[in-house]
């Protein structure tokens, strides 16, 4: 049997409740809107952009379920009976996927959109986590990532800052911090929003940095309206490294991260894969991911799912954690105007 997830045979589910009527896999498919087992990744595929929502937003919605919509549907199937119980997976923990006989060690879990089973030859074998499909202990079980902790009330915010009592909301200041895209923005505030609120700062969006030399002019950056700008991928002999040569202003600070894409600036373990897949020069980076991965949802869908993964700065890469604490430093330290 191919590794694609497909619910035959299902004479495995028979176990999961004896007293359940079997089902065929073409009631199965109906069942599901004839959408297959990630229908609702595609659905999400078609609807207008949305704002990314945080984990307990997502989370009250879905019963506890995680990040992706489509949890909604291995909840369903959770409460008809297919799995015994929710197993929340770890890397290694050994899996048998009944339909195929397939066992050994998980290698990554992305959850509702794949795991990866490891067999006793090192074939790496991928399939959709089907609730009721996977075996643990003897139980049928529905897949879920571990759940975050939560931070505490107060104490901490998600940049490892000591959280402010006042909390108040502050004027903005003059001075800005530019990012290139709308995923570096979600991130930077994903983890530093608390602290760019207490100081006033804004990010605002470049959309490109390609004419970043004449932006910056427009700006008219000075000693009390500073400029830092964060650039993916500034490394030497880079675009943006040429880009950033352009400029030269004591008011401006550019700094940037190694990677090729925001993404990667994600740790791998904190989405519960081993490491962020090579692709080739010339090939779209984000689409090369999701191929590699197995993954069958589009950029915008699967970036909501890692950044729902993110819960505070040990969840990002050491290169990015300190360009960004350096720009806040320097554009918070502008002489305040008269």
């Amino acid at each position: 049997m191919p590794d694609d997830g497909i619910l035959e045979p299902l004479d495995a589910m028979s176990e999961a409740r004896e007293t359940a009527p079997i089902r065929s896999s073409e009631e199965l498919y109906r069942g599901s809107a004839g959408g297959g087992i990630l229908e609702s990744l595609d659905d999400l595929a078609d609807a207008p952009a949305e704002r990314i929502r945080s984990r307990d937003d997502v989370m009250s919605q879905t019963g506890g379920g995680g990040i992706l919509e489509s949890l909604d549907d291995m909840h369903d199937a959770r409460r008809k009976g297919l799995a015994k119980r929710d197993l929340f997976v770890e890397l290694g923990v050994r899996l048998e996927h009944t339909p195929s006989k397939t066992m050994g060690p998980v290698v990554s879990f992305i959850e509702g959109v794949i795991v990866v089973i490891k067999d006793q030859l090192g074939i790496e074998h991928k399939f959709d986590p089907v609730p009721g499909l996977f075996r643990h202990e003897g139980d049928l079980v529905a897949l879920r990532a571990k759940l975050l902790k939560k931070q505490g009330a107060s104490q901490m915010t998600a940049s490892g800052s000591i959280a402010a009592e006042d909390t108040s909301a502050r004027v903005a200041l003059p001075s800005r911090i530019w990012v290139e895209g709308i995923h570096d923005a979600e991130l930077i505030e994903r983890v530093w929003g608390d602290d760019l609120r207490y100081e006033g700062i804004v990010v605002e969006q470049l959309e490109g940095a390609d004419d970043l030399a004449a932006m910056v002019r427009e700006f008219s950056p000075n000693s009390h309206q500073r400029l830092g700008v964060l650039l993916d991928h500034l490394v030497d002999g880079s675009k943006e490294t040429r880009i950033a040569a352009q400029v030269d202003d004591p008011n401006v600070l550019i700094l940037g991260h190694p990677y090729v894409d925001i993404w990667q600036a994600i740790k791998p373990g904190a989405i519960g894969i081993q490491g962020w897949p090579s692709v080739p020069k010339g090939e779209s980076w984000k689409e090369g991911v999701l191929k590699r991965l197995g993954v069958a949802a589009a950029p915008p869908q699967f970036w909501k799912h890692i950044l729902g993964k993110v819960s505070s700065w040990k969840d990002v890469e050491t290169p990015l954690v300190n360009s960004v604490e350096q720009l806040i430093d320097f554009v918070t330290a502008a002489e305040p105007a008269d």
